[in-house]
């Protein structure tokens, strides 16, 4: 594969890194997040300081693409570490999806779920009262190929929608709040952990709903992905929010090479665990950390030194 090859190619660059890394905090782990605005680059900083002071380790946060672009950058050997969100991971295991033209890529495995990244569809219509209201309308749905985009395609599938129903947008939060704002778009795809400011932000200036996915349709996406997991936004997560709403989640991921050792990954996440109250006060998202969220509802192989600590702890997660 192109990871063995390229370590054999950079093998003595390799080694000198580590050599000179050494000397000032451990040999050196790149960790890849995501970009510079979003929840990944700013909780993958704290992450990587919490492993660098607590392991033989000098782990440093690079921004990134974010999941696809991290699973990849780990299979070619450029990470050791990085984020996902837990249905591009089992896109790329299964090799579908936006892994369909490049194939599986199983180089890594999983040290544990983090927090919930939940799919939020807003508008700032009031006859959109549903999923299946956006028929016609013109909704962004991220970029094409982007975790967004399937979730995107996952609930309009649900509700017996396809993307030939409505008018798509491929934009980024910003550019969908913007969109909004403008009266460009209709309703906006917007999957983060909440609350989210760009949501936060056309909230508190401009007003805006948030379109429930439960009940029926909520059990047929679920019942086609079973990365996805129920979720309620707590009534007040954004202003004059009322009420709850239910929705559908994925969760926020931290995956390894699958070649790093097991005493080196177990550090890694003790590093982590052994010091949620800690990392919370640094991090809002550190508040979801827990052995429970970090171990349910993931498919794919955990690492066998994630799996020891999770053991010492009473929670035994698949490795094969």
């Amino acid at each position: 594969m192109k990871k063995k090859v390229r370590r054999l190619f950079c093998c003595s660059i390799l080694i000198m890194s580590m050599l000179v890394f050494t000397g000032c905090g451990g040999q050196r782990m790149m960790m890849g997040t995501g970009g510079t605005s979003g929840t990944y680059y700013a909780f993958g900083g704290v992450l990587a300081q919490y492993m660098t002071d607590n392991t033989d380790y000098r782990v440093t946060a690079v921004s990134t693409a974010a999941s696809k672009a991290n699973i990849q950058s780990i299979g070619d050997g450029d990470y050791q570490i990085g984020f996902t969100q837990s249905d591009v991971m089992n896109y790329a295991w299964d090799g579908s999806r936006s892994f369909e033209t490049d194939g599986p890529c199983r180089d890594f495995r999983v040290l544990g779920a983090l927090y919930a990244e939940t799919v939020q569809l807003i508008t700032m219509k009031e006859d959109i009262k549903s999923v299946s209201d956006l028929k016609g309308k013109s909704v962004s749905i991220g970029a094409p190929g982007s975790g967004v985009y399937f979730n995107a395609m996952d609930v309009l599938e649900g509700a017996g929608l396809t993307v030939d129903d409505i008018k798509p947008q491929y934009q980024s939060f910003d550019d969908s709040k913007e969109a909004l704002k403008d009266g460009q778009i209709d309703a906006a795809f917007i999957v983060a952990g909440a609350p989210t400011s760009a949501i936060t932000e056309l909230a508190t200036t401009n007003g805006v709903f948030l379109i429930p996915i439960e009940g029926e349709l909520r059990d047929n996406i679920m019942k086609s992905c079973p990365y996805y997991a129920p979720l309620e936004i707590p009534a007040n997560t954004y202003p004059k929010q009322n009420s709850p709403i239910e929705t559908i989640t994925i969760k926020a991921t931290l995956i390894v090479d699958t070649d790093i050792d097991e005493d080196t990954v177990y550090a890694l996440t003790a590093a982590i665990f052994d010091h949620v109250e800690e990392i919370a006060k640094e991090n809002a998202k550190g508040e979801e950390l827990s052995i429970e969220n970090a171990t349910s509802g993931i498919t794919i192989p955990f690492h066998a030194g994630a799996a020891r600590y999770y053991k010492e702890h009473g929670v035994t997660v698949n490795t094969q």
